[in-house]
């Protein structure tokens, strides 16, 4: 009998160098090296010889060129690299905002395609083949000039009369605000307790109501709940607040005043803490079988900060309304056409796909799970977001990264709407008025490889959280 040892190749240690194998590979890759060089001086040549600028200086240079839209300060005095930060952030907010849109559109058409609801059903397979069969241009075309373009002036805007927003009393609105999330924290977690279908029931119908007084003591004035005589949030009165035209949608917007210095980092900080509670609350769940009401907690978590310091700012904290001047709107925020057309079209586009990826990850489920909480007595919103939704993600986190970099991506196709995102800015007006192409193309490169790879490290992480783990 053969010893079984002897058949087993020897160890990578033992085994005898290749010298031919490695002096082919070392040969290769010197050609590759010496191509390489070539290519480089033969690049600098011609750029040298048609006066092509070969370093990074044209980035301190003044631009020369205005932007309608830029979330900084920027005019046509400032630097072509304050023109590519412009650009950077104009591209970032549309992938960012359009992932949210696209994100909550298509898990609930995905959600609904499998719903017993046959209108919805056929609602939401009609919605999937059109968008998604239909190229993305011409979607944004079609947002663009058929939905946007042919709207009125801004004389003949069209407006939301009768209906504005403004700030309360400080003090009665932040009453009011506190005790709305005191009061529904306790009644949610005094309801959960509660035993016995009945009386769960009227539980549910005293916290429905409570909610509903409170939220339009905070809407329509304090005093409705015995908070002062303050008006509240919506101010019911003769006028217009939010205007729709061919140039945008303009909005009222706060002007903090005071609050603006700590606001932001407060906010920050709230929304760290509610996702850190949320982790908390679920390792509970998992562990001990103990529920949190997870969400009313994250809403105070966020709320009460915020609406404290605001009420510490007291009457520094003012609302800019837009109005008519001349022949056109000034004051508040304005959306442009632009800006509007690209997120709705890479939303609604993007939202299809991953309404197909949502579906196959439900299917994947096995149906036995849906059973087995069916037998423990939850209810079927419970079931798909305790059960379902969970395990589906395992397989739909990897087909969901790519929709979210093919966003970012196609985010690109903005310059042929006229929005000044990275590609239209430095691609083209930079690059049209410097000539610096290897260096703006690198760069451009740079950047969408940069945003491409945090979004894959920031999801893969994600999925590293959710995939099963033995014990």
């Amino acid at each position: 009998m053969s010893d079984a040892t002897s058949s087993r190749p020897p160890p990578r240690d033992a085994r005898p160098v290749e010298w031919r194998a490695l002096a082919i590979q070392i040969a290769i890759a010197l050609a590759i090296l010496w191509l390489g060089w070539q290519a480089i001086g033969n690049v600098a040549e011609n750029m040298r010889a048609r006066n092509i600028p070969s370093n990074f200086d044209f980035l301190s240079a003044t631009a020369g060129f205005d932007l309608n839209q830029s979330l900084i300060a920027y005019s046509a005095t400032s630097t072509y690299g304050r023109a590519f930060l412009v650009g950077l952030l104009n591209t970032l907010a549309v992938a960012a905002i359009g992932i949210f849109f696209a994100t909550i559109i298509g898990f609930a058409v995905g959600v609904a395609r499998l719903s017993q609801n046959w209108m919805a059903a056929k609602l939401a397979t009609i919605y999937v083949e059109v968008i998604r069969n239909t190229p993305l241009l011409l979607q944004l075309f079609f947002w663009y000039t058929a939905v946007l373009a042919p709207l009125p002036g801004p004389r003949q805007s069209i407006s939301l009369p009768a209906l504005g927003l403004r700030m309360p009393d400080p003090q009665a609105g932040m009453a009011a605000i506190t005790a709305f999330a005191l009061a529904s924290f306790v009644l949610l977690s005094v309801r959960n307790q509660i035993k016995g279908s009945a009386i769960k029931a009227a539980g549910y119908a005293i916290s429905a109501l409570f909610m509903i007084l409170m939220i339009v003591a905070i809407l329509f004035g304090p005093r409705v709940a015995g908070f002062g005589n303050a008006v509240g949030i919506l101010d019911i009165r003769d006028g217009a607040y939010v205007f729709l035209n061919n140039r945008g949608l303009f909005l009222p917007f706060p002007s903090l005043g005071e609050a603006a210095i700590w606001l932001p980092a407060i906010i920050l900080a709230s929304a760290i803490g509610a996702t850190g509670f949320s982790f908390w609350a679920k390792s509970q769940r998992e562990e001990k079988g103990r529920i949190l009401p997870v969400f009313w907690i994250s809403m105070l978590i966020l709320i009460v900060p915020a609406a404290l310091t605001i009420w510490a700012a007291g009457s520094s904290v003012t609302i800019d309304y837009p109005q008519l001047r001349g022949f056109n709107l000034a004051g508040g925020v304005r959306v442009y056409p632009e800006f509007f057309a690209l997120v709705l079209g890479l939303s609604l586009y993007t939202a299809s796909f991953i309404a197909e990826i949502v579906r196959a990850g439900i299917l994947s489920v096995a149906k036995g799970q849906s059973e087995a909480a069916l037998a423990l007595g939850l209810r079927r919103p419970t079931i798909l977001k305790l059960v379902i939704i969970p395990q589906a993600m395992r397989v739909v986190i990897p087909p969901l990264t790519n929709q979210y970099l093919n966003l970012t991506k196609n985010s690109s196709l903005a310059v042929f709407i006229g929005f000044p995102d990275l590609v239209q800015i430095f691609v083209g007006t930079v690059l049209n008025q410097t000539g610096a192409m290897i260096q703006i193309i690198s760069i451009t490169m740079a950047v969408y490889l940069v945003i491409s790879l945090l979004t894959s490290l920031a999801m893969n992480f994600y999925n590293n959280k959710m995939a099963l783990s033995e014990r």
